[in-house]
């Protein structure tokens, strides 16, 4: 601006004082030379404006970045910190998952030991009531084992005679086989089960099926105790009467099947549980 009063002043001198010609030429040319000047600074100046703006620009830009970074940076530490706390819970929740399958493997053992124990005192007693019984005709008295328990059936005419309760002496010679393995084995219990036909019965001394099974099955009780000595405590009489047959009872020779007493070894439940605690104290 100051450039462009100069100009115009020289040119009122120039005009006013009627200067040479070439005295005008110079100062035009002097004029030319300071309006591209003037051109070239302000060309530089805006020059240097647009790269201040692009400066300020990319500077925010930064900035922007700068702190997008610091959140983002925040957040990685949060979720690292979160990560560290789950990891440390699942770390925690592995090793109680472990420990009790540890339990549960230690528990299904000590079962199969006290099972396996109690499946060899079983063989043991059937493997010796087979052995005092072997000599008997199997018609007579058979030995088994279903589903753990072992089972002990004496015809009915071996042990009475006919709607008899009262044990014949041949009886007690198989008796007295029974409770000599039952006296070998203390730790057994057993219960003596009377079994009849569908043959209604009735006398002076027995009121009907019910009454001869029962009476049958404590008089076999009383031959142990007395006669063999076999403890009372350890020993139970029960009487099925006819609804609990082998076979149909629509037949002679199946009715004199289902006409029996049976021997039933009880399980002492007691005794098993002890074995598995024993077992679970001896792990720890």
């Amino acid at each position: 601006m100051y450039i462009k009063h100069i100009s115009i002043v020289l040119i009122g001198i120039f005009v006013s004082s009627c200067v040479s010609q070439k005295k005008f030429s110079e100062l035009e040319a002097l004029q030319k030379t300071t309006n591209d000047a003037l051109n070239s600074v302000t060309i530089k100046l805006n020059s240097c404006n647009d790269e201040r703006d692009l400066a300020i620009a990319s500077l925010n830009s930064a900035n922007d970045q700068i702190k997008f970074l610091k959140a983002n940076n925040q957040d990685l530490i949060n979720n690292i910190g979160n990560m560290t706390t789950l990891s440390q819970k699942g770390a925690e929740n592995l090793e109680k998952s472990l420990e009790s399958m540890k339990e549960k493997d230690l528990k299904i053992k000590t079962l199969r030991d006290a099972v396996t124990r109690k499946d060899s005192v079983t063989l043991a007693l059937v493997t010796s009531l087979k052995g005092v019984l072997g000599d008997l005709n199997d018609d007579d008295i058979e030995v088994n084992v279903e589903k753990g328990v072992v089972f002990v059936s004496i015809s009915d005419k071996l042990l009475f005679s006919s709607g008899s309760s009262v044990v014949t002496r041949r009886a007690k010679n198989v008796l007295g086989k029974v409770a000599k393995v039952v006296l070998d084995k203390p730790e057994i219990e057993f219960m003596v089960e009377g079994h009849t036909d569908n043959v209604p019965i009735s006398n002076d001394c027995v009121v009907d099926n019910w009454d001869l099974s029962v009476k049958r099955a404590t008089s076999v009780v009383r031959v142990l105790q007395k006669d063999f000595g076999v403890p009372p405590s350890r020993m139970t009489a029960a009487g099925r009467s006819s609804y609990v047959p082998l076979f149909d009872n629509n037949t002679s020779s199946n009715r004199a099947k289902n006409r029996r007493t049976r021997i039933v070894v009880l399980p002492k439940l007691d005794q098993f549980y002890d074995l598995i605690n024993q077992g679970m104290t001896a792990a720890q």
